[in-house]
């Protein structure tokens, strides 16, 4: 597998805790890292595409056609006017 560089810049105290634990395990820090990364990183793009598809269909009342005509629609409830001070 192919890597790539990426500089970060992190808290000392999280520099420690990722030395100490890629010394009790022995594992690069890189290694270490990478791991914590993937915890982190891929559940929740897992969880992105059932959030949003709960929303879709959930709005009533809006036209059908809001697609295809956003600005007239806009225009018409007043988006964008000056309004009086």
């Amino acid at each position: 597998m192919a890597m790539k560089t990426l500089t970060v810049r992190l808290p000392e105290a999280l520099v420690a805790e990722i030395a100490a634990e890629s010394r009790q395990r022995r594992r690069s820090g890189s290694d270490v890292v990478r791991e914590r990364l993937a915890l982190v990183v891929r559940p929740r793009a897992e969880q992105t595409v059932p959030a949003i598809a709960d929303l879709v269909g959930s709005v009533d009342k809006l036209p059908a056609d809001l697609s295809r005509r956003t600005k007239s629609h806009l225009k018409a409830a007043g988006y964008g006017r000056k309004r009086p001070r």
